[in-house]
């Protein structure tokens, strides 16, 4: 099967951690093509990330953002980077900590997530607005 590429307009969200597994797929109805293959999920923002975590206890992302907003906090003295406002160079560090990709494999047109896994939008900005997401999949 040939490389399929597209992109994916993910909602806007406020700062937090949001599961959007169900959203992606939606996007994707070729995934159910492939009975072999992978999905890589690259998001083109710098102030926000991707994650694999948790899908069923809405505490785990309430605990993720406490954590890092706790850990990454805004308006520190030595940040340079603050003309975008205060919560931006923390929206930097943590997209760096976590990540701007995932690697999915797909197994019989589905992904081969684990039972409590999802694919999470970390948003690290207050109002970071609409994602935009490429989607890469190949297979057969």
């Amino acid at each position: 099967m040939p490389w399929l590429q597209q992109g994916i307009t993910l909602s806007a969200q406020r700062r937090g951690f949001h599961l959007v597994t169900s959203e992606i797929l939606a996007a994707l109805p070729q995934l159910g093509d492939f009975r072999v293959g992978m999905l890589h999920l690259l998001i083109q923002h710098t102030s926000a990330s991707l994650s694999l975590n948790e899908n069923a206890d809405p505490d785990v992302r309430t605990d993720l953002e406490r954590w890092f907003s706790h850990n990454v906090r805004e308006n520190e003295p030595y940040y340079e980077h603050t003309l975008e406002g205060s919560d931006d160079m923390p929206a930097h560090i943590k997209g760096v900590l976590i990540g701007a990709s995932l690697s999915l494999p797909i197994s019989q047109g589905r992904l081969a997530l684990g039972t409590w896994q999802g694919i999470y939008l970390c948003e690290h900005r207050n109002h970071g607005g609409a994602r935009q997401i490429v989607a890469t999949m190949h297979g057969e």
